[in-house]
């Protein structure tokens, strides 16, 4: 198993496995790492992700929290202080049950609510609820779950695909902060997970950039909505990142390329990600609203 000095410095490496969807981080090799970053920025070194306290007593709940970028999110959060709600697909059970330990690890409270989010609007309110119900409050909504399937041209497209890619991506971002809405408070935030290629395009992912570009339009309106009851909106694009999205859903060619053309030259981790989930969750963005951030690797985008 390669090490995570190994994975900064050689993430370039085409990741060439595959696995059904939608995947699980525990049968990827190499892991994705959700817990250090490099030291001075050399790849060289690196060090474990130190934590400030800066969600010390905050409830956070985070969607598709099984594994990638969700993990590394309730990685960093319950370092931070924070305890939190993970949902994810029933199928995903032996990573979610790896997040619990995580999150209990560092002395936070954890909570598994295992459910499929294209089940529509009822499904999302009985995960608010279950977290309002376990944890008293809520205090950050983390949008995060999200679905692709590559496919070589527009007419591959199937009306099933289009309709299932915008109910897991965007319609539970709605359906989620509507019935989370009552429970937030000045000061709590709602972040989204859009995509770079939102910016660039992606022409065998339209339907999945298609949604990616609907979460950013939903960021700067819903921040406007709720900007006078104090409650900041905000959104993260990341570029490409090493999780089970990849192994599980893209092309054997598309691999074969997989993080190679941003300036960076590899594929970043999810950690490298969830630092800006924390940032915007946290009183350091407290004068940040309606805004996306881009760690993409490089990639010069019209932000």
């Amino acid at each position: 198993m390669p090490s995570q000095v190994d994975q900064f410095q050689q993430g370039h490496q085409a990741p060439m496995q595959s696995q059904p969807h939608p995947g699980l981080q525990s049968k990827m090799n190499p892991q994705p790492v959700s817990d250090a970053l490099p030291k001075d920025g050399d790849s060289v070194t690196v060090e474990s992700y130190r934590a400030a306290g800066k969600l010390e007593g905050k409830v956070a709940l985070i969607t598709g929290g099984d594994s990638g970028i969700g993990r590394a999110v309730a990685n960093l959060y319950a370092l931070e202080g924070a305890d939190v709600a993970i949902n994810y697909l029933p199928a995903e059970e032996s990573d979610a049950q790896e997040v619990k330990k995580i999150v209990e690890k560092a002395g936070r409270r954890a909570l598994l609510i295992p459910a499929d989010l294209g089940g529509g609007e009822k499904v999302c309110k009985e995960i608010i609820d279950k977290v309002v119900q376990t944890f008293g409050r809520l205090d950050i909504l983390v949008n995060n779950a999200a679905e692709q399937h590559e496919k070589e041209s527009l007419e591959e497209l199937t009306e099933a695909q289009i309709r299932r890619t915008f109910e897991v991506n965007i319609f539970p971002h709605f359906y989620l902060s509507k019935h989370a809405l009552p429970h937030l408070k000045r000061g709590s935030t709602i972040i989204n997970c859009a995509s770079v290629n939102h910016y660039k395009g992606h022409p065998t992912l339209l339907d999945y950039t298609s949604t990616k570009g609907a979460i950013v339009a939903y960021t700067r309106s819903l921040a406007l909505a709720l900007a006078e009851k104090g409650i900041r909106v905000n959104a993260v694009a990341p570029g490409p990142i090493w999780t089970p999205l990849i192994v599980s859903t893209m092309t054997e060619e598309s691999k074969k390329t997989f993080g190679t053309t941003v300036p960076l030259k590899r594929p970043g981790q999810p950690v490298e990600v969830a630092t800006c989930f924390v940032f915007l969750a946290s009183n350091d963005s407290s004068y940040i609203t309606g805004q996306t951030l881009h760690p993409n690797g490089g990639a010069v985008v019209n932000a």
